[in-house]
């Protein structure tokens, strides 16, 4: 299990007590020293930067520099300072509350003299104490998008069907499908499709055709293996070679082994990743507010 940052404080002012050393030595020290697995020691953040330790082990060392325990000497490299080497030497137990009797670290959390907390750290605690800002911040981002996600589900299920129709051709027009040909994505009813609910160009010249099945269910009510032949059947009767089937439920064991037992003609897309796609692609929400995470140049520095 990879520790968490608060953990790490400790174990990184400890690798600093001989002299300077270098970030990325101690990233691999401490890995050696928790004997973390390869799975663990490369598993990376969302973002495939960085891996999710070595992350840690960073905002271990920036909390102790801001609690004036370590201090930054060159890139990549820090020493433990007089501060540190107490707090060794004392055997304290160091995490955020040992580094909150600091000014310099109440001031970074922005607290005052008495201690008391700021509203945006209370909340940061709340979500996971032990959690690194970033984590916090992608915990935040994940729960603020599983809950438009359950929102966006339930307007979709409340529209018409041919709402519903129009707005599966809008979300593959805005993924690429069909480039920007005015009549490379339409609705093709309810009355004479033979099964299709839409047909989407693949490419801009419209040289091939995805027709689409689309089935606004409630979440209890699945799709079953015989919609899955059904729709197949409807994509033989058209000669299409592709097809996508979406709802906004989910699909049954059975139906999703039919579809791959019929070769890869037909992909499934369910409630939860409509939703994901329908966030990703802007239909049915936009962007409210854009957040830059900024860090330091340090080619510029130097």
């Amino acid at each position: 299990m990879i520790p968490d940052y608060q953990t790490l404080m400790r174990p990184v002012l400890d690798a600093s007590k001989d002299g300077e050393v270098r970030i990325s030595d101690v990233v691999n020290q401490l890995a050696d020293k928790f004997q973390l697995t390869e799975e663990e020691r490369e598993e990376l953040l969302p973002s495939g930067k960085q891996t999710t330790f070595s992350n840690r082990v960073h905002w271990a060392k920036a909390y102790l520099i801001k609690a004036g325990l370590v201090e930054a000497t060159r890139r990549g490299y820090f020493v433990i300072t007089q501060r540190g080497q107490k707090a060794l030497n004392d055997n304290a137990e160091i995490n955020n509350q040992y580094l909150r009797q600091f000014d310099e670290f109440r001031a970074f959390q922005g607290q005052t003299r008495n201690n008391t907390k700021t509203e945006s750290e209370e909340i940061t605690e709340t979500i996971e104490s032990n959690a690194t800002p970033d984590e916090v911040l992608r915990a935040a981002y994940e729960n603020i998008h599983a809950t438009l996600s359950t929102e966006l589900l339930d307007r979709v299920r409340g529209v018409s069907p041919g709402f519903f129709e129009r707005l599966i051709v809008d979300l593959l027009l805005a993924m690429g499908y069909g480039g920007t040909a005015e009549d490379a994505g339409r609705a093709l009813g309810k009355t004479g499709d033979n099964g299709v609910d839409g047909v989407v160009d693949q490419d801009p010249l419209g040289v091939d055709q995805i027709y689409i099945q689309a089935k606004r269910y409630a979440a209890g009510n699945t799709v079953g293996a015989g919609d899955i032949r059904d729709f197949f059947g409807a994509l033989n009767l058209k000669k299409a070679q592709k097809g996508i089937f979406i709802t906004t439920s989910s699909f049954s064991p059975s139906a999703v082994q039919t579809a791959k037992n019929l070769g890869s003609r037909i992909v499934l897309i369910d409630g939860a990743h409509l939703a994901k796609l329908m966030i990703r692609y802007n239909i049915g929400c936009r962007d409210e507010q854009v957040l830059s995470l900024k860090k330091i140049d340090e080619d510029f520095f130097n």
